[in-house]
């Protein structure tokens, strides 16, 4: 009677377009009958298993999600989009059904399932029920160097894809031991794919472990942020080189003697770190880089940029010690004139010639979209010589000029040529230095008086967006003193 009941009611969904509440009493009588929703999956609708298997995930039936993981009928399963925490629960009762599912492979074949994608990323899949099948497409295709790198490409459409992310710390998460140890297990019967890896002061015996198990060609994401010797960063290398289809790459408080060796251990640390930028010429796909607090001496910046092989994107660096031979490399480099994103962020400029960077913006001017010059230490002559090279940037849709020395004068200068840029759309600008007294303190007054004479400079051409006008951060409350529009002080003085 009561299977005959579930059927009633899924009958009149599927023939009649019930309203949604009778597909939501189907399954709530399914999961309340757990060997009845078990013993008729096989026969289930595949419309309903995306409910019922969101509902046996909210509810923590385990049971019944190993066996719809069996059983899944679309060829993507992104279950990763329903994990917001770490549940070492739930991820055991899903591989738990993925083993069920090799074990019906090997005898019988008749899988669908094709992708289990264990990111904890939005996923247009469970948007789209009842609706489209989610393939390959959706969790990023392999290209056809990732699947030569790794096995015949024939063997590898047979078998299941797992793609995850990991962030690796100091020691492994219970979810991501156990995924470890069923992935370790399962090495020849799936294909694993990790598209972003965080590293993060992680030690050397986890990072062996990792890439023991997880091919480095399929990587599309990597962030590294350690403080490894040098030596270390040599023996991440041969991993790192052997990232092919990497796209994004952060390198983050990577520190390195940048004095020029002078006995045969600051002669060691040089080569291991010419190791380690050498493997950069092998990134082929790279797109965007970004670098914080990384200090390399001005032979391995120079290296750095002649290794690029692909166009940059996106090229961030911040808090950086810069020098005039730096800057000439990274400005003349043409992998960086296709440029759609350039951030220089507390890399000082006062003293590097401008003519420079004038000469990398009038580059990307056809591309660049994104701006960001903020605490470059940039004065009225460096930003007065880069105004010509800033007009023909055509493209832009934001800029970030905060915390840099400039006056009234060549602000309203810079705001006259900004103005005729249709597409900005995000604009932030420092205060200029007259808002400031002597000693560095903010003047209200000025301030408030002379921010909106800055804004009308730009809504006698366009009307803008969004503007911010701002005074350096305060010392005391960490605050800013804005105008968007309207004046707002920092905590310490209003």
């Amino acid at each position: 009677i009561q299977r005959s009941r579930v059927w009633y009611l899924v009958s009149i969904r599927m023939s009649f377009k019930a309203p949604f509440t009778l597909l939501e009493l189907a399954v709530k009588s399914l999961l309340r009958n757990e060997a009845l929703a078990i013993s008729t999956l096989q026969k289930l609708p595949m419309e309903l298993f995306p409910s019922l298997f969101k509902e046996a995930f909210k509810s923590r039936h385990m049971k019944i999600l190993t066996a719809m993981v069996a059983e899944w009928p679309f060829s993507c399963l992104p279950v990763g989009a329903l994990m917001q925490v770490p549940d070492v629960v739930i991820l055991q009762a899903v591989l738990d059904g993925v083993d069920m599912l090799l074990i019906q492979n090997v005898h019988l074949r008749k899988s669908k399932l094709r992708v289990l994608d264990l990111r904890n990323v939005h996923h247009v899949f469970w948007d789209a029920w009842p609706g489209i099948e989610c393939g390959e497409s959706s969790t990023g295709t392999l290209s056809k160097e990732q699947t030569g790198n790794c096995l015949n490409r024939y063997a590898l459409r047979q078998l299941l894809k797992v793609v995850t992310d990991f962030d690796l710390r100091t020691h492994l998460n219970e979810q991501q031991a156990y995924l470890l140890q069923w992935a370790q297990q399962q090495k020849g019967s799936v294909r694993l794919c990790c598209m972003k890896v965080t590293i993060c002061d992680t030690p050397m015996k986890i990072i062996k472990m990792f890439f023991s198990i997880f091919q480095p060609c399929y990587i599309e994401e990597l962030e590294l942020s350690t403080g490894w010797t040098p030596a270390a960063l040599s023996c991440f290398a041969r991993c790192f080189g052997q990232m092919r289809n990497l796209r994004k790459l952060h390198l983050a408080r990577i520190y390195v003697n940048t004095k020029k060796a002078v006995n045969s251990l600051e002669d060691i640390e040089e080569k291991y770190t010419a190791r380690l930028i050498s493997q950069i010429s092998k990134l082929n796909c790279l797109q965007h880089l970004f670098i914080n607090g990384v200090y390399f001496s001005s032979e391995h910046m120079k290296q750095l940029f002649r290794c690029l092989k692909s166009p940059l994107e996106s090229l961030s660096i911040k808090l950086s010690e810069f020098s005039q031979s730096d800057l000439e490399h990274l400005c003349r480099c043409q992998r960086l004139f296709q440029l759609k994103h350039l951030t220089l962020c507390g890399v000082v400029l006062f003293n590097l010639c401008p003519a420079l960077l004038q000469f990398l913006l009038e580059n990307v001017a056809a591309t660049l979209q994104i701006l960001e010059l903020e605490d470059c230490g940039i004065g009225d002559s460096q930003l007065s010589a880069l105004l010509p090279a800033l007009s023909q940037c055509l493209q832009l849709t934001r800029v970030n000029f905060y915390d840099n020395v400039i006056s009234i004068s060549v602000l309203m200068d810079l705001l006259q040529i900004l103005a005729n840029l249709s597409k900005l759309t995000e604009e932030f600008y420092p205060a200029p230095m007259e808002c400031y007294d002597d000693l560095g303190n903010v003047q209200v007054n000025k301030f408030a008086s002379v921010c909106p004479d800055l804004l009308d400079i730009l809504r006698a051409k366009r009307q803008p967006i969004r503007v911010t006008f701002a005074t350096d951060i305060c010392l005391k409350c960490h605050q800013r003193c804005v105008f968007d529009g309207k004046t707002r002080l920092c905590h310490c003085l209003s």
